[in-house]
């Protein structure tokens, strides 16, 4: 009898541990958020989005979330100005109502997905050419997640000292996996030729000339440069942390250690312009320079500087790349205090892989709307995001999600498989 009493007991304390936590969590509030931005103008292409008072109906209550972006635009402003307008709107029409706070988290990685896509296609509708990086940011929270073309980068700080990387960097140069999602499109990769053998500058996508293999616009240049965005979502301790998003501006003078080192112990505000300072000292001003920093602060602490990093390579092993769990969320029993957690980690160019999501069973509803850009479907007129996968799945007349005909047309053009009919233009990127 002591010994089951003994065994029952072992199997209950892990149980109440976790409850304890679970409780001790809801009563946390939510950290403060601080931010400040700061730019110098070369081309006056950078355009920053900052709200840190979003609302949103959850229940009988009201939940408040903040968003930061920034859009660091090529061959014009055209494209970088509709996405600031609208790219917010249309990422929150694509998470289902009715969500409480943790299914609503977890939707926004999809959401993200869709949102970029529809506007990138609404942008496309418009005719204008010119094209634009998006480094977006959502806060709830604890819980930041980052969606991400081009390579305007996302770094974080956290209470611990840590440093991670948010976002991911769409620069043909440095990106392999992304020189061949654009060769099997049917796009060409080199440097630009003067004549003579002699290449010169940075690899370039061809037609058009775009250094980037992801951005929202550039409809000139071809499908193959898709918006669909790398996503990474992370949870803070209660130790908060600091977000900087700078273009590259910033980043093609200074590291992100650099970066941070430089800026420990200042206000966000301050931070923002020490960051466009020495980014310009250290090699002049050759490009729209801007930065924002995001403090994600706990309520009963001050603002402090944070302790020195951590050994930069722990940092990085901590947030490895996952292979076969890279879209789906880690289920953990219980975390140690004081550690940031990865909660997903993307970066797919195809549709596919990334709308391919469970719905909650209150939003059956949902399965008759496009997955991207929300139109009602009837049933029987939507084409399946799984249609023409390599390995296909035996398809029911439900099986969503489910894509209109004008989505689904553009899904085939960025994977190469449906001619754009565009025409080719030079690029005026960097």
């Amino acid at each position: 009898m002591s010994g089951g009493t003994k065994g029952e007991h072992h199997q209950t304390v892990p149980l109440s541990v976790l409850l304890k936590r679970e409780l001790a969590s809801e009563k946390i509030e939510k950290p403060e958020i601080v931010s400040g931005q700061a730019g110098q103008s070369k081309k006056g292409e950078d355009f920053t989005l900052i709200k840190t008072e979003c609302q949103r109906v959850v229940g009988d209550g009201v939940s408040t979330f903040s968003v930061f972006g920034l859009f660091d635009g090529h061959n014009g402003t055209a494209a970088a100005i509709y996405s600031k307008e609208n790219l917010l709107n249309n990422v929150l029409s694509a998470v289902p109502p009715d969500l409480n706070r943790d299914e609503w988290v977890a939707a926004l990685p999809r959401a993200l997905v869709a949102g970029f896509v529809k506007t990138d296609k609404d942008f496309q509708d418009k005719g204008q050419k010119s094209g634009t990086t998006v480094t977006f940011v959502i806060i709830e929270g604890w819980v930041v997640t980052v969606a991400s073309v081009g390579d305007s980068r996302c770094v974080l700080e956290s209470g611990e000292g840590g440093l991670y990387y948010l976002s991911a960097d769409h620069r043909l140069e440095t990106n392999e996996e992304e020189r061949v999602r654009i060769t099997s499109s049917g796009g060409e990769v080199g440097r630009l030729n003067t004549g003579g053998g002699t290449e010169v500058g940075p690899l370039r996508c061809w037609p058009g000339g775009l250094c980037l293999s992801r951005s929202i616009g550039d409809m000139d240049i071809g499908e193959f440069i898709v918006p669909v965005p790398y996503v990474k979502q992370v949870k803070l301790s209660t130790a908060g942390g600091r977000l900087v998003i700078c273009s590259d501006g910033v980043w093609d003078s200074l590291s992100a250690e650099a970066v941070l080192d430089s800026c420990r112990g200042m206000s966000a505000e301050t931070a923002a312009s020490h960051i466009v300072k020495e980014a310009v000292e250290a090699k002049g001003l050759r490009d729209d320079t801007t930065c924002i920093v995001v403090d994600i602060l706990p309520h009963e602490k001050p603002p402090a500087p944070a302790p020195h990093r951590k050994k930069k390579g722990i940092m990085k092993s901590m947030f490895r790349k996952k292979s076969s769990e890279s879209s789906s969320y880690n289920e953990k029993d219980y975390l140690e205090p004081d550690v940031v957690e990865e909660l997903y980690e993307e970066g797919s160019a195809m549709l596919s892989e990334r709308l391919d999501t469970k719905y909650p069973l209150c939003n059956m509803f949902k399965l008759f709307m496009c997955a991207v850009c929300q139109v009602e479907i009837k049933p029987g007129e939507g084409v399946s995001i799984f249609e023409g996968a390599p390995n296909p799945r035996k398809l029911r007349p439900w099986d969503g999600p489910f894509l209109c005909t004008s989505c689904q047309d553009k899904k085939e053009a960025m994977e190469g498989k449906k001619a754009s009919g565009r025409h080719s233009s030079g690029s005026d990127d960097d």
